[in-house]
């Protein structure tokens, strides 16, 4: 008959631990312990603290920012699991040396860093650098739209706040009435106190914020609808619906996919942050001691949203050779036949002197209007006669669904800016150009994917955009120390300790 060892889950053993061996070289973990421990400066973190003659002692912000980016990397975006998985986890423990923060102290550090989190971001980028991850040829930039912490439903202009508010007036009108009846019944319960209690904070709440602040200008004389709980977020639409957020930036390189500047963002639209990417790109390869003219030298590669008045004046100032499709980017595909190809602005000549363009059939598109402003960039229209479009052979390739009568053309009024524009589209329309072009996807796409899909970055726990803004960075500061990871920085360390 079988005879088995007896054996006993609810049993406790001592077992002995050695921190240091739990975080084994090439992993995530160590490479975070090792470029806190010994490549980040934390005296920065000096001045917020005190406590030298009298208070307890502080947690050692190596150990916080530490457990931080691990619990970030995780998917742990709430102080509240990061502080259970400082008990309970192995590794965790291993980086705090055994101590537990608790979450408000993990909340505070994260919400403080506004200051320190862009050296810490260019400490990193700096490693990077020195490990050769950085090539400087081509650099892509994109937006991603993450939830943020506030709802919709407390979203809208100050008109419809303010309707909002009347209608919860009534409602809180009309169940104290009804309160009145239950209590001289008897049969007046907790839950329908709670109810008129949180309702009156509601009105409370939104008669606070419209007396507090402003409207937020929008585009086109429209007011953009400002949100009750975090009035920095954007109403914006995705494919998984509208959601309340930011639409946070990203310029990467294509060496290694690493981030090279990011931002929370300032708008829903992609069409105005390239001025404000390209600054903070600069002064971030500065900081590293790359040239200033680096990014004059590299490839900007943008999708069709970054094709914008705003963005194409940056281009030109900033000397940057950036490749942005047109929305009718895909419809001019060199490789699809060509008598179904859409025409572009690059296939209709300007002539300078009649101030006109002559379309592909050698007719005449005059201007109708004077400068007129959309958005932040100035336009001007030029239209052909119907008479010429009516029986034109190229009727299919030239008018849209939309216009069925006559080709219309909207030129940019910025000289200088038309041609950036115009010889842009031009390179595009080439094999080489929009082989270069291809290249985008590749290089920021997986980097959205890593942040969302595989590390479950997928929303903010903080509100207003300067936190937000030290959120986002870590989450950059997450992909960049993976790269390390998986790039050797565990062997150089290696090496140069001998």
């Amino acid at each position: 008959m079988a005879r088995y060892k007896p054996y006993d889950y609810g049993q406790l053993r001592m077992i002995p631990v050695s921190l240091e061996e739990q975080l084994v070289p090439g992993t995530l973990e160590h490479t975070i312990h090792r470029v806190v421990e010994h490549e980040i400066d934390i005296s920065i973190f000096d001045p917020k603290y005190n406590n030298d003659e009298t208070g307890r002692r502080a947690y050692n912000p190596k150990s916080l920012l530490k457990t931080i980016l691990l619990g970030y990397a995780r998917g742990m975006l709430g102080s509240r699991k990061i502080e259970q998985a400082c008990h309970e986890n192995i590794i965790f423990m291993a980086l705090t040396c055994g101590q537990s923060p608790d979450h408000s102290t993990i909340a505070a550090f994260v919400s403080s860093m506004q200051g320190e989190i862009l050296t810490i971001f260019q400490k990193i980028l700096l490693v990077c650098d020195r490990l050769d991850l950085l090539g400087g040829t081509h650099l892509a930039i994109d937006g991603v739209k993450l939830r943020g912490n506030a709802s919709k439903q407390l979203s809208g202009t100050f008109n419809e706040l303010q309707k909002k508010k009347e209608r919860f007036e009534i409602r809180l009108k009309k169940m104290l009435e009804e309160h009145i009846a239950y209590d001289q019944e008897g049969s007046f319960g907790d839950t329908y106190e709670k109810k008129i209690k949180k309702l009156d904070q509601s009105i409370e709440k939104i008669g606070r914020f419209l007396k507090e602040n402003e409207p937020k200008p929008g585009k086109k004389k429209k007011e953009n609808k400002s949100n009750i709980t975090d009035n920095d977020s954007h109403l914006m639409m995705t494919s998984h619906g509208v959601i309340q957020g930011y639409n946070a930036q990203a310029m990467v390189d294509s060496k290694n996919q690493i981030i090279v500047h990011a931002n929370s963002g300032d708008s829903g639209q992609d069409d105005e942050h390239l001025s404000m990417m390209i600054k903070g790109a600069k002064e971030n390869l500065k900081a590293i001691g790359k040239s200033e003219k680096i990014l004059e030298e590299a490839i900007i590669l943008g999708d069709p949203n970054y094709n914008s008045p705003t963005n194409l004046t940056t281009c030109v100032e900033e000397n940057l050779e950036a490749i942005f499709p047109d929305t009718r980017f895909r419809k001019t595909d060199p490789g699809k036949d060509q008598t179904t190809s859409m025409f572009s602005l690059n296939d209709f000549v300007f002539n300078d002197q009649e101030d006109t363009y002559t379309c592909p059939d050698n007719k005449a598109l005059t201007r109708k209007s004077d400068i007129k402003r959309k958005g932040k960039g100035y336009y001007r229209t030029y239209a052909a006669k119907e008479t010429d479009c009516k029986c034109c052979q190229y009727q299919k390739q030239c008018l849209s669904k939309r216009t069925s009568k006559r080709r219309f053309l909207t030129v940019y009024y910025n000289k200088a800016v038309a041609e950036y524009a115009r010889a842009m589209e031009a390179k595009l329309n080439t094999n080489d150009g929009r082989k270069l072009y291809g290249q985008r996807i590749a290089i920021v796409e997986p980097v959205f994917a890593n942040i969302r899909e595989q590390k479950r970055m997928d929303r903010f726990a903080l509100r207003s955009k300067p936190k937000v803004n030290i959120q986002w960075f870590l989450f950059c500061i997450v992909h960049n120390l993976e790269k390390l990871a998986n790039n050797g920085y565990a062997s150089a360390c290696m090496a140069a300790t001998g």
